[in-house]
C-alpha cells in the first residue's frame, strides 16, 4: 500500500486583503484624517481601489468618514479584533513569532525577561526537533550583561565605560573575552540591532541575540537563538541575527508602542556618526 501524503498548497496572494490592510496600517500611522488621494499616495494604490475599499472599511466601521473634510481616520471598530489579547500574557503573544524564527532558522530560540535588578529570566523556548540540539531550562536566570543578549543590554542602557567594566569583571564566561573585545562588540550591536556569542558563555555554542525595548528605550525582554558550534554556517547565522533584529523591532512597535521606525532611524544616525 503506498502512503499518500497530503501538502500545503502554495499560499495563494490575495491583493484585495492586502490593499485593505494597507490602508489600514497608514490611517493608524497618520496623525490626522486623510483624504483618498493622500491614502493613495501613501499606500500606493489606485484612487479608485482606494475609495471602494475605504468605503467597505467605513460600512464595517473600521474607518470613520467625515462628511464635511472628506477624510477618513481609524475606527473603534478595529478594536473588535484586539478584545482577545488583552490581558493576554506577553509571552504568549510573542510565541508565534519564537515558532517561526525556530522553523526558519532550526534553531533553539529563547525568550528572556530582563529585570530591574539586571538580570535575565528564560521564561519561554522553542526548539524544531533536531538529533542533536542544546537546550536551556524554563527559569534559567544569568547576568543581565553576559552573553550576546548582554552584549546588545548594555548597548541599549548606554552606561559610561566605567561602570561597565565593573559589571563585566563580575560576569562569569566559560571562555572569557578580554573587555575590549566586549566592549567592541557592544559598539557593534549598538549599530546592527543584534549581537553574537561566539563560544565564550558557553564553550561549543553560538549565540545570536538581539532586544526588544519600550518607548523610553528600556530594554524589556530579549530573544536569543542557540545552536551548537559549526550547525549552520556564518552567513545563515547573520541572516539569523538580522531576523531577530527585524523582529525586535516589530514587536518593539506592536507590545510597547514604539513609534514605527524609530529603532532604525537610530541605528542609522549611529552609522551616520561613524561616518562623519
Amino acid at each position: 500500500m503506498t502512503a499518500h501524503v497530503d501538502q500545503d498548497p502554495a499560499p495563494k496572494f490575495v491583493g484585495a486583503v492586502a490593499n485593505a490592510i494597507s490602508i489600514l496600517r497608514a490611517l493608524a500611522e497618520s496623525a490626522e484624517p486623510a483624504g483618498v488621494a493622500v491614502v493613495a499616495r501613501q499606500t500606493g494604490i489606485s484612487v479608485s481601489t482606494c475609495f471602494n475599499i475605504l468605503r467597505t472599511l467605513a460600512s464595517e466601521r473600521l474607518v470613520v468618514f467625515d462628511n464635511v473634510d472628506k477624510t477618513y481616520r481609524i475606527g473603534l471598530g478595529v478594536l473588535e479584533f484586539s478584545v482577545p489579547l488583552l490581558g493576554a500574557n506577553q509571552a504568549d503573544l510573542i510565541r508565534p513569532e519564537l515558532q517561526r524564527l525556530s522553523s526558519d532558522h532550526k534553531s533553539l530560540i529563547c525568550l528572556w525577561q530582563i529585570t530591574e535588578r539586571e538580570r535575565v529570566m528564560l521564561v519561554d523556548r522553542v526548539s524544531v526537533a533536531r538529533t542533536v540540539r542544546v537546550d536551556m531550562s524554563y527559569g534559567s536566570r544569568l547576568p543581565a550583561h553576559v552573553g550576546a543578549v548582554g552584549r546588545c543590554y548594555a548597548a541599549i542602557t548606554n552606561i559610561d565605560r566605567e561602570a561597565l567594566k565593573q559589571r563585566f569583571e563580575n560576569l562569569k564566561w566559560q571562555s572569557p573575552p578580554s573587555f575590549e573585545s566586549y566592549l567592541a562588540d557592544v559598539d557593534q550591536a549598538r549599530l546592527n540591532g543584534f549581537a553574537f556569542d561566539l563560544g565564550q558563555l558557553f564553550i561549543g555554542v553560538e549565540i545570536a541575540a538581539s532586544i526588544i525595548t519600550d518607548t523610553t528605550g528600556r530594554p524589556r525582554l530579549g530573544i536569543s537563538a542557540i545552536n551548537i558550534a559549526g550547525q549552520i554556517p556564518r552567513r545563515d547565522l547573520e541572516r539569523l541575527a538580522i531576523d531577530l533584529r527585524n523582529t525586535t523591532d516589530w514587536l518593539s512597535e506592536t507590545l510597547f508602542g514604539v513609534a514605527k521606525g524609530v529603532r532604525q532611524t537610530g541605528r542609522r544616525a549611529i552609522a551616520a556618526g561613524q561616518h562623519a
